[in-house]
This record gives structure tokens, sequence and C-alpha cells, in this order.
């Protein structure tokens, strides 16, 4: 198995830099660059380096308004009610470490939360004496409204907050946030979107959504340069949230421009590249790479690949998929079979041998993990526009070998 050659990549593929020797199939994790985003990056890092003064004072402020903008545009909202970040977990730090909680107060997740999330709601619950409530979110699952009732069956007279996931991220679960928000908002409990796996892998129109507070990286499947994310507040929430990084903005003149603008706008000296490319990776990705299409088509698009791929891994391993297709978008988390195959499974929070094999042995890049509800171990595929069928038929080849399926 490990001397056969390996599978086709799709024919956008060379639009990448990725290793051809590798089976690429996390794209979720930390995304991946074109090469012309590449170039865009390091055009404004060039620019920045050529005259550093000038950059910031005059260049770096109307290009990241052109980036807002152009963010605006794809998550349907007002551009000022955006702030350029570097990534989600960031955003969620900001909007909790901003929040003040009463002794007692709920803030309420779904078991499914991504581990750092969850990790800054117990920080900033256990300083203020409030109480994390958690949702257990069946899986397998047999619809979005097991998610729906689980949630607002933990809601209280107590709950404050929620943080609802659009896509979770060790279970890959498209979750059915546009309601919960709706409802949990109707309730007067502020929603806090952890889209992380948000824009670029399901639409986003959040001004109509309505949540208090969404953030989602721009890194990971709209495949900007690391390091760029985005973190929206509705207008009436956005007296009471500040940067984790206090500067001149909390002080400077308004001239027409909100506290929140000012403050989020200047942080201090960082590298502002990946953020000024945003435009150009929002406009040249659909005309450049998809036959001069939209962002829905390319969502659609991996969303039907990827569900191909989880399709040919159930068969090929005799198991079944453990979420209707309704709750899946450009990933598929599966249980993988027990058996006496490859390693006995790893405790949590250490590299599965499974991985390491799969990476070593079949130049495969998959995730493979440790998840508690139920006990088990999972694996991830992800579909992007650079990923063919075969690279799946491939996977599940290598796993049937390795599990002794």
């Amino acid at each position: 198995m490990s001397g056969r050659p390996l599978p086709q990549r799709s024919n956008v593929a060379d639009h990448w830099g990725l290793d051809k020797k590798v089976v690429f199939l996390n794209h979720g994790s930390f995304g991946a660059c074109p090469t012309f985003v590449r170039e865009e990056f390091r055009k404004w890092q060039d620019l920045l380096e050529t005259e550093p003064v000038r950059f910031y004072e005059e260049i770096a402020p109307e290009a990241t308004c052109d980036a807002r903008k152009a963010l605006a545009r794809l998550v349907s909202c007002d551009p000022d009610d955006l702030a350029l970040i570097e990534n989600a977990t960031s955003g969620v730090n900001t909007i909790l470490r901003s929040l003040r909680f009463n002794k007692g107060d709920e803030i309420l997740v779904p078991d499914h939360a991504y581990a750092a999330c969850r990790n800054v709601l117990d920080f900033v619950a256990s300083h203020w004496g409030a109480v994390v409530v958690t949702a257990h979110i069946p899986f397998p699952i047999s619809g979005p409204q097991i998610v729906i009732d689980a949630v607002m069956d933990s809601v209280s007279d107590r709950t404050v907050l929620a943080m609802i996931d659009t896509v979770s991220s060790p279970t890959a679960l498209r979750m059915p946030f546009e309601e919960l928000t709706a409802r949990l908002e109707g309730n007067g409990i502020r929603v806090l979107l952890d889209a992380a796996h948000g824009v670029g892998i399901v639409p986003l129109r959040l001004s109509e959504l309505g949540a208090s507070y969404a953030t989602s990286n721009c890194h990971k499947w709209l495949c900007a340069p690391k390091g760029c994310a985005f973190l929206h507040v509705r207008r009436d929430r956005q007296e009471e949230i500040h940067p984790l990084v206090v500067s001149h903005g909390m002080s400077h003149p308004l001239e027409g421009v909100s506290r929140f603008r000012h403050e989020f706008d200047w942080t201090g000296t960082r590298d502002l590249s990946a953020q000024c490319s945003l435009p150009a990776v929002i406009d040249g990705i659909p005309a450049r790479i998809f036959h001069g299409t939209t962002w829905l088509a390319i969502m659609q698009q991996n969303r039907k690949l990827v569900l191909t791929g989880r399709n040919i891994l159930c068969k090929r391993l005799n198991i079944e998929a453990p979420c209707p297709d309704e709750m899946v978008s450009s990933m598929a988390t599966l249980r993988l079979p027990d058996n006496d195959g490859v390693d006995a499974m790893p405790e949590a929070h250490k590299p599965d041998q499974l991985h390491k094999v799969l990476r070593e042995k079949y130049n495969i890049q998959v995730p493979v993990m440790v998840w508690a509800s139920p006990a088990g171990r999972y694996l991830r595929i992800s579909a992007q526009l650079y990923n063919h069928v075969d690279e799946y038929h491939y996977l599940a080849d290598a796993l049937a070998v390795e599990l002794g399926s």
C-alpha cells in the first residue's frame, strides 16, 4: 500500500503551493493560501518595510478600511461593526474578557465547543463567580433539532450568555446557529457566535442574524494569510467591548468615527499585511480559481466533495455516517471502528499513533483525535478546491489496512 502512487489532485490544485508529495485532507486546521494570495501578502509586507511611517499613518488606515468593506459585503453587515483581529480565539477572549458577570450568572455552551474557547469560558466564569452550563449534544446525532432542544432545555432564568459554534471543530457538525441565535437573543440571552469555521464554509448574514457578537477566521476557509480574522459586534453592544490591548484609541478624538473603531483600529504596532490582503482574497479566489463564480458556489462544491469523501470512507470501513447530510459543511468527522489495528486509543491531548502512521507511511495529512462524547477515536476530513475524490479513496484504503477493516 505504501508503494502505491499518490492519488490525483484536482485540476486547480496547482494554484496552491502545497507539497505535491502530501495528500492534504486537513484544510480545516489552519487553511492554506493560494500562490497569488501569498504574493499579495508579501507585496503588503514589502510596502510596510519600504516606508514604515507612511504605511502606518497613510496606507494602512485606507487599506484596512477597504478590507472591512470587502468583508462586510461577504458577510452582509456594516463595515463599521467589524474589527480586524488575528484569530477567532482572540475574538472570543476579547468578548468574554470585556464583559462583566454577576455571581451565579450562567454561561451556556454545548459540549462540542472548541477546547481553547471553553478554557476562556471557564477562566472568565471563575473570575466573576459565574457558572458554565454545558449542553450535551450526542454524537452520532439524528438531526439539528436535537441540538436546538439540548441547548434550549439548558436555558434558565440565570442564563445571560451562550457561546454557539457555526461548525463544531472536533465533530464538524454544521450547527443550527441561525435558529439558536434567534431564539436565544429573542429571550434576552446574548449570543457569542464562535465562527472559527464560519466565513467561507457556511453563508453568514451577520446583520440579519442578530447575534450580539461573532468572530470568524479568514485564514481557514477564505484561504487568507495566517493571522487574519474578524470580530463583529452589534452596534448596541459596542460600548462594552474593548480590545485585549488598550492603546491610543481609548482617548483619541472621535472625529466622526466610533470609539469601537478607534480602539480596534490601532492596538499597537503589528503586521497588518494579512488584513490588507483581504480584498484580493475575497475577489480573487472565485474569479481566478473557480471559474469566475461566487463564494457560495465554492462552499457548495466543497460540501459536495466532502459528502462524497465521507460516503467512501463509511462504505470502505463499514461504518455509519454519524449525522445527516444537512449537518455537513466542508468537513466531516467519523468515529473509527474499534479493533485491534494500529495502536491502542491514546490518552486525550497526546498524539495519536494512527495520525503518525498515515503521515509517515502514506503521506496523508488528516487529523485523528480522541473525543469524549462518546469516548472514541475520531477522524476529520476536509474538502477544499485543491482536493480530488481519489484522495478519499486513497485514505479509505490506508485506513482499511491499518485498522484491519
